[in-house]
């Protein structure tokens, strides 16, 4: 069931929503004042070119019927001109005929116009008309049409216009203000989230309306970022169980040390002395190890960069660790292709590597065949030990992590934490593959 959440009104009328909603209101409402203008202004365009068009046609007409008719027969046809459609008048001599009794002073000639009032129907009606005067063979003719039904026609649109406009920012700010109250109340929603975060429970995540909008995009992206954090605040944790672990032995063994240092006998003193400084320096090897891991991922130590020969690194890993093998009755190998030249810190790259291959030294056993292949940009060491589960492929990587959970096989747990690390700052990559039996570790320098 989805759970609905409504915004106050107060954060409905304060901040960037309003001002949003307010922008979106005045730039519709621009835009249809800008069509409505454009409309209304092509109506009076095409209104007053049907006026010139009409009075043009009445004029040529008059012209015609002045120059064949007589003076009495062109009197009948002003006199019979419709007064609905068209105004007509002429002085004849004596008075005037048609539909007005008198010729306006200063009419322009035709095509040019102009408006005047008349009265008609007993001085019961005003109409506006347009007209202009035009010459014929019989003398000067008023020829005028009736426009005050275009002063209607433009009222009314005007009228419509601004009830259009008026609906128009009634709606959108209706629109908006509806948009805005459910955009509101998903942020309102997520700052309630945001307070449980900042009160410690990480586990807490921003739902998805699942829309596939801006918001959704935003909460998976922080859904993304909760997931590292919580991961890494489980790392933190993790680590320091495993600092915790590995310490609590040796410094307890320190302080029983100093305990019963003072009463062994003067003889036993360097010795006893002897596995003290062992022990302290297992602890500080672990921080300092901590430490150096901790530049080398932070980029804080600058890398010695030159040209690399895997083919040397990999021959000086055979002579460093060959004698190691031996003591461990294994046999070492070492298999050489196409050589390959990378552009890196040349003793952090061997250090990586040789943790590579002590680790498989270490805990393939005794009597197992390590081999270290190199073919182009690609370097593989293999064993034939007992290999790793594949629960723990990921989980080697991280600080302090032993697969052995007694701590009997001496180390700190930080080795291939460091491997990663060096081949991060190289743009390397590594990967473990079980051999069933055996584990197989390919570097990639490509």
């Amino acid at each position: 069931m989805r759970v609905i959440f409504f915004a106050k009104p107060s954060q409905i009328f304060s901040g960037s929503v309003l001002r949003i909603t307010l922008f979106f209101c005045l730039l519709v409402t621009v835009i249809v004042s800008a069509f409505l203008g454009v409309m209304y202004r092509q109506l009076v365009s095409e209104q007053e070119q049907q006026v010139a068009q009409h009075l043009e046609a009445e004029t040529i007409r008059y012209q015609n019927l002045a120059s064949r008719l007589s003076r009495r027969g062109f009197a009948r046809h002003v006199i019979a001109a419709d007064n609905q459609m068209i105004f007509v008048s002429w002085f004849n001599g004596a008075h005037f005929v048609g539909a007005l009794s008198f010729i306006p002073e200063d009419m322009p000639k035709l095509p040019n116009t102009r408006d005047f009032p008349v009265l008609a129907g007993g001085s019961h009606k005003l109409y506006m008309l347009k007209g202009g005067v035009t010459m014929t063979a019989l003398g000067p003719v008023l020829v005028a049409t009736r426009t005050d039904h275009l002063l209607t026609l433009f009222d009314d649109f005007i009228g419509a216009a601004v009830t259009a406009i008026t609906l128009t920012i009634s709606l959108t700010l209706t629109l908006g203000l509806l948009f805005s109250k459910a955009i509101l109340s998903r942020i309102e929603h997520y700052r309630e989230l945001a307070g449980k975060i900042e009160q410690g429970d990480y586990g807490t995540r921003f739902p998805a309306q699942g829309r596939l909008d801006e918001l959704d995009m935003v909460t998976q992206q922080f859904n993304r970022v909760l997931d590292t954090l919580e991961n890494n605040l489980a790392s933190v944790r993790g680590v320091t169980d495993n600092i915790a672990h590995d310490l609590r032995t040796p410094l307890s063994h320190l302080r029983i040390g100093l305990e019963e240092l003072q009463h062994k006998p003067c003889e036993q003193v360097p010795e006893a002395c002897a596995l003290l400084t062992e022990e302290l320096d297992h602890c500080l090897a672990t921080f300092d190890a901590m430490l150096s891991l901790t530049r080398i991922e932070g980029g804080q130590r600058e890398l010695d960069r030159e040209e690399v020969s895997l083919h040397q690194i990999c021959g000086d890993l055979l002579e460093m660790a060959e004698a190691l093998a031996e003591a461990q009755q294994q046999e070492l190998k070492l298999e050489l292709g196409e050589d390959y030249k990378v552009i890196g810190d040349k003793h952090l790259l061997f250090q990586a590597l040789f943790n590579l291959v002590d680790n498989a030294i270490t805990y393939s056993g005794k009597g197992a065949v390590i081999c270290i292949v190199q073919q182009g940009q690609l370097i593989s060491i293999s064993d034939n030990g007992p290999g790793i589960p594949e629960v723990y492929k990921e989980k080697v990587f991280e600080r302090l992590v032993r697969l052995d959970p007694s701590r009997q096989l001496k180390g700190t747990g930080l080795g291939l934490s460091m491997v990663k690390a060096i081949l991060s700052r190289h743009q390397a990559s590594i990967e473990l593959a079980n051999l069933n039996p055996g584990l197989q570790v390919t570097i990639n320098f490509g």
